[in-house]
């Protein structure tokens, strides 16, 4: 592993073109017209593994977008690591905030910018780097297995069905995902928690057709009102959610735990700053850093309705739009939770509309153990690169497979991410810095050195 910072130095221009060349794939998993840009990409990932020195890799079918998985066995009696990534991206709206395309990848100010710089192509894409400099040089001392999924960004709906029927194929002893950040550039960090999740989308009907707004504003209910008044109450002046049973199985974080969890830096003036907002919110008796690391909250994500072109149209709107989700605390059961917005938004609905709430996607949070081998192996190989040891922390997004490894693979994960809250990942102008790019291609060889050696103990 002693000439991995050379061997970057030496192909560096080449990593950047190979992963300029995923980018520009518009793979966007929400978009059916896409999904020809899916294959794209999963041909991509194809060709990458077996440029990188994978003994076979192949596209595989799912019944929603194709996964394309890779694996080099040098040795059955070592362990297995799978990794899992995704080359699904989120759709790239509003365009006209981003600086530049957000599918031509462009390097300024030391960070690539794109969609897909960081979530998930880039950072996926290091672990395909790492590997091709561990088989070249002849150092890979354990097992590879790669998963790339094509749906991650819209729940892993069909994922879970292919790992049951690829059980054998996928078995491994860790999972390693670089999909997640760390705290800041100096401060590494490894997740030990997600997040579950769950996402409707809402639809609000009030008369047969849009009306105009002097003749029948007044005496007929306004969908668009009735949704606004509607999701008002979901969430309380001390930010609880109020959806009857949703804390039942809210496990509370004890004191111990939360003390440390505050050991881990955070500058509150500097979060304020960096996002551009004079005060934060959250429910009440919880730091910031709390209210995305250990308690679920409650978003709309999109809302939408009557005539929004440019200048005026006096109309009283037929229908009215929303997304909604929800970040889950682990116990938190995702599919109970669906059923318990759906019964209550719908029974808070007055009689002068009507109420359809659709489940779009979700799935359950996720903890990691921090006395695991492969745990262990990730805090050695980052202090090696980064000078000082990972924090454990919590964080407030969610990927909801993770959880369903372990269900149906009976796997453990470890997520290594590379990324910065800066990144403004899902937003326009997503980025992810060079320094922060190639150190992930240095610290995952270090991971399957100290993984390797950890298991024959």
């Amino acid at each position: 592993m002693d000439n991995i910072k050379g061997y970057i130095d030496e192909n560096k221009d080449r990593f950047l073109d190979e992963l300029f060349g995923l980018i520009r794939i518009p793979s966007i998993s929400s978009i059916e017209a896409n999904k020809p840009e899916m294959y794209k990409a999963a041909e991509y990932w194809k060709q990458l593994m077996l440029d990188a020195g994978a003994d076979k890799a192949v596209v595989l079918e799912t019944e929603g977008n194709p996964v394309t998985y890779g694996e080099k066995i040098i040795d059955p009696a070592l362990p297995t690591v799978l990794v899992y990534g995704h080359m699904d991206v989120m759709p790239v709206d509003p365009i006209e905030l981003w600086d530049t395309n957000p599918f031509e990848p462009v390097v300024k100010d030391g960070k690539i910018w794109a969609r897909g710089a960081d979530d998930d192509k880039g950072q996926a894409f290091m672990h395909a780097k790492a590997f091709e400099y561990m088989v070249k040089n002849d150092c890979l001392p354990c097992n590879v297995k790669f998963m790339i999924e094509g749906e991650e960004e819209v729940g892993s709906p069909n994922l879970p069905k292919f790992c049951q029927e690829h059980k054998e194929m996928l078995k491994a002893d860790i999972i390693l995902v670089s999909d997640t950040g760390m705290i800041a550039p100096d401060i590494p960090s490894i997740t030990t928690g997600l997040r579950g999740l769950m996402y409707w989308e809402v639809e609000v009907t009030g008369p047969n057709r849009d009306l105009h707004s002097g003749l029948f504003g007044g005496a007929v209910a306004n969908p668009i009102n009735v949704l606004a008044k509607m999701i008002t109450q979901m969430v309380d002046e001390n930010g609880h959610i109020t959806i009857p049973g949703f804390y039942d199985d809210v496990i509370e974080v004890s004191k111990e735990e939360r003390a440390m969890m505050a050991k881990a830096p955070f500058d509150v003036e500097e979060y304020k700053k960096a996002i551009d907002v004079k005060e934060l919110a959250g429910e009440k008796g919880y730091t910031p850093s709390e209210h995305t690391g250990i308690r679920p909250s409650f978003d709309i994500c999109g809302i939408w309705g009557g005539y929004i072109g440019e200048g005026a149209k006096t109309v009283l709107p037929s229908k009215a739009h929303a997304k909604i989700s929800t970040r889950l605390v682990p116990n938190q059961d995702w599919e109970k939770i669906s059923v318990l917005f759906k019964d209550h938004f719908e029974s808070i609905a007055p009689d002068s509309v009507k109420v359809v709430v659709t489940p779009l996607h979700g799935g359950q949070g996720y903890v990691c153990p921090i006395d695991i081998p492969a745990y262990q192996a990730a805090d050695k190989a980052y202090t090696e690169v980064y000078g000082k040891r990972p924090v454990p922390v919590r964080s407030g997004g969610s990927i909801p497979i993770i959880s369903t490894f372990e269900e149906i693979l009976g796997t453990k994960s470890v997520l290594m991410g590379f990324g910065l809250e800066s990144d403004a990942i899902h937003s326009p102008n997503e980025n992810f810095p060079l320094e922060q790019f190639f150190n992930g291609i240095n610290t995952i060889p270090l991971f399957y050195k100290h993984y390797a050696e950890l298991m024959k103990k």
